[in-house]
């Protein structure tokens, strides 16, 4: 049977899995470490999604000295502890597994470390239905959307006419509107209707159920 996508891109945070205890924490631990005043925890919710020198820079005022050590205070904790503060939200599997079957190739594209990534899918036993796993490097290149998603799509030789990116923030939807490939928010996410709306989102899933039916329908 033929679909509209045949390749289909995920972001990881907040779109497979529920990452925001261990982001929160790292970045808490983060601005502990370099003496900087603290917030009440929710503000740190900023730090899900975006790139981390483009939140410390921006959101957080600091300049790229400061920024890199930021970075670094963040991955120590998070390389041991908070990648696994983590679960994967109901319904995830069930979806990967039905794309899967139906023949559609499926990817990530994250702005999280490449080698992080891969560790959080093996654990929680979803990198089996990838084709490819993609991120940011260590050395602070390919971490924007755009060039995360033109990476992924590199490697398995993908159609834009035939590519979907799905993701909870503005940041996958733009990467998507970058590159020229169509994309769906997730809204059980972290990112509100409005803003993947705003962000030029073709379609809206409520569910996981609802990218099946989005993509097979």
């Amino acid at each position: 049977m033929s679909y509209k996508y045949d390749t289909v891109l995920f972001d990881l945070d907040g779109t497979l899995t529920d990452s925001a205890e261990g982001i929160i924490n790292c970045a808490i631990y983060s601005f502990e470490k370099m003496g900087l005043p603290l917030y009440e925890r929710d503000w740190y919710r900023v730090f899900i999604g975006p790139p981390l020198k483009v939140t410390y820079s921006q959101d957080c005022g600091l300049n790229e000295e400061d920024t890199i050590k930021a970075i670094a205070y963040f991955r120590e904790r998070y390389f041991t502890k908070g990648l696994f503060e983590n679960a994967v939200y109901s319904g995830i599997e069930d979806m990967l597994n039905e794309l899967k079957s139906a023949g559609l190739r499926l990817a990530v594209a994250t702005s999280k470390l490449e080698n992080i990534a891969r560790q959080i899918l093996e654990h929680f036993g979803l990198d089996n239905y990838f084709d490819y796993i993609g991120g940011a490097l260590p050395d602070g290149t390919r971490d924007y959307k755009d060039q995360v998603i033109e990476y992924v799509m590199d490697i398995l030789n993908a159609d834009k006419r035939k590519t979907v990116m799905i993701g909870d923030r503005i940041h996958d939807i733009d990467g998507a509107n970058k590159v020229g490939i169509d994309s769906i928010g997730a809204l059980y996410g972290y990112g509100s209707r409005e803003e993947l709306e705003n962000a030029g989102a073709l379609f809206i899933a409520e569910t996981p159920q609802d990218i099946t039916k989005l993509l097979l329908n």
